[in-house]
């Protein structure tokens, strides 16, 4: 998301200042090379193609939300301090099965340093912090607006300083309550604490559901991460993800990321030049869900068609994964598409002498499904009237710029959009190969028959050898030899 923003202020604002980018060293790069490779991404081709120049307004800056003043030198504080007049709290750990200390770090303490640091800046009009609609999973009907926390932030943020990683972990269940994960226990601690500070400045909590690629803007589809449904449909397409406990009827709360960003980048207009503060701190439920109502149903059902038509390169096995609510079932299902086919392939490289990864990749997967199955297996409603009124409060230039209405959009087109996005994007495919693909997918689909026709003659041939009475129906027909000892000879009759 942070890249959309950076993306679309600088095509779409073009008379903004300069955009501070808190960065840090990862993977062994330095924050140069993050920065000067996240320049070359196929997200900014419209930039260097129009407007190179705009790429001039980038600053990034050695920091950390882990550190008190993001680690910034006091020379970087006072440039930011004099120059920066918005601010967009991204920055957040996604890791749904992440321990507490590691989730409450980042997402809830990060959150107050960053509210530290926004206090000392002299030009500050608003404070966006970015949350999530799923942090308040005791509430059958998140509305906008404020609900109070199970425990006080400042409690948990003590525990962590006086217990280590291990006690936490121990005490993780008992303070967790209705919260399915650490990562929304984490985030709704987050906005209390932006609650608690809007005294003392200006803020707005802006809560997303589930995040999809981009719809338009800058590129039809586009998507750097694995992360959420285009996860799921890429790895149903390779044939490694073969069932889901998601309920196929529930609407699929999702919103696409240039929508969201377009929702950002409004709100950010609408409450930044708000002259009189509201006596509540404002909140947005940035969903679509509503406007283009979605079942997972409809979701697999056009993934599924799509796929068929235009498969993936190489899949593990004929990707015809499917979603079920029975428990039972999926566990089978897992047990004898997912597990064994792993250990298999495993065994196989391990008497080939080579690297073994399947057992691994689907133990992450099974971790993956764990997590997001909470959400797609519960209804969820997020009533909209703040996001809903964003078009209303901008000008007809700006509604076209920054549109968050999507009531006419081309839902099977996106869905479609989703799958190519990933593809390229993700998972580096060449589009042109398509055909070579079609004739994998269709031998995979021969062969996926046969073994399936094979398994259940074998498991038929078994269950006849010791079921007496099937045994003889089989039976029937063949010629029965009958030894008669008394007359020394054999007489072959039917019965």
């Amino acid at each position: 998301m942070g890249k959309v923003l950076i993306e679309k202020l600088l095509f779409s604002v073009p008379d903004i200042g300069n955009i501070y980018v808190l960065m840090r060293p990862k993977k062994g790069k330095s924050v140069n090379q993050r920065y000067e490779d996240m320049q070359r991404l196929p997200i900014f081709d419209r930039l260097r193609n129009t407007k190179p120049s705009s790429l001039k307004k980038i600053v990034p800056l050695t920091g950390d939300v882990l550190f008190d003043d993001f680690g910034l030198s006091e020379s970087d504080m006072q440039k930011i301090s004099e120059d920066v007049s918005i601010v967009f709290h991204f920055a957040a750990t996604l890791k749904l099965e992440a321990p507490l200390y590691e989730n409450v770090n980042m997402n809830t303490c990060g959150t107050q340093r960053a509210l530290n640091v926004a206090k000392k800046l002299k030009n500050l009009r608003l404070f966006i912090h970015l949350s999530t609609a799923f942090c308040y999973p005791d509430y059958a009907v998140l509305e906008e607006k404020m609900h109070a926390p199970p425990v006080k932030p400042s409690d948990i943020m003590h525990l962590l300083e006086w217990l280590d990683e291990k006690k936490v972990a121990i005490l993780t269940p008992s303070l967790l309550g209705p919260h399915p994960n650490c990562y929304t226990f984490s985030k709704r601690l987050a906005e209390n604490i932006v609650e608690n500070e809007y005294e003392n400045l200006p803020a707005v909590v802006v809560r997303p559901s589930i995040v999809c690629p981009s719809i338009k803007e800058p590129v039809p589809g586009w998507v750097d991460s694995l992360n959420g449904p285009v996860g799921l449909m890429l790895g149903a397409g390779k044939g490694v993800i073969r069932s889901m406990l998601c309920d196929g009827s529930l609407i699929a709360q999702v919103v696409p990321v240039d929508t969201c960003i377009n929702a950002l980048i409004a709100i950010g207009m609408i409450e930044g030049k708000r002259e009189d503060k509201a006596e509540l701190m404002p909140v947005y439920n940035v969903n679509i869900g509503h406007q283009k109502p979605t079942t997972w149903g409809e979701v697999l059902q056009i993934g599924k068609d799509y796929g068929r038509k235009y498969p993936l390169a190489w899949p593990l096995w004929y990707p015809n994964g499917d979603i079920t609510t029975n428990y039972v079932l999926h566990e089978f299902k897992r047990l004898f598409y997912h597990l064994l086919p792993a250990y298999c392939i495993d065994l196989l490289l391990f008497l080939l002498r080579q690297p073994r990864f399947m057992v691994r990749v689907q133990d992450r997967i099974s971790q993956g499904l764990q997590v997001l199955q909470y959400f797609t297996m519960r209804p969820w409603t997020f009533p909209c009237p703040n996001f809903d009124s964003i078009q209303s409060k901008l000008d007809k230039e700006e509604q076209v710029i920054f549109n968050t209405d999507l009531t006419t959009a081309d839902r099977d087109a996106y869905l479609q959009q989703c799958i190519e996005g990933g593809r390229i994007f993700c998972l580096k495919e060449d589009p042109s190969k398509i055909r070579i693909n079609r004739a994998y997918h269709n031998f995979l689909f021969v062969l996926d028959c046969l073994v399936k026709i094979l398994f259940w003659l074998l498991l038929l041939s078994f269950f006849a050898a010791y079921f007496t009475p099937l045994r003889d129906v089989l039976s029937y027909g063949e010629p029965v030899v009958k030894y008669l000892p008394f007359v020394g000879r054999v007489v072959c009759d039917k019965e």
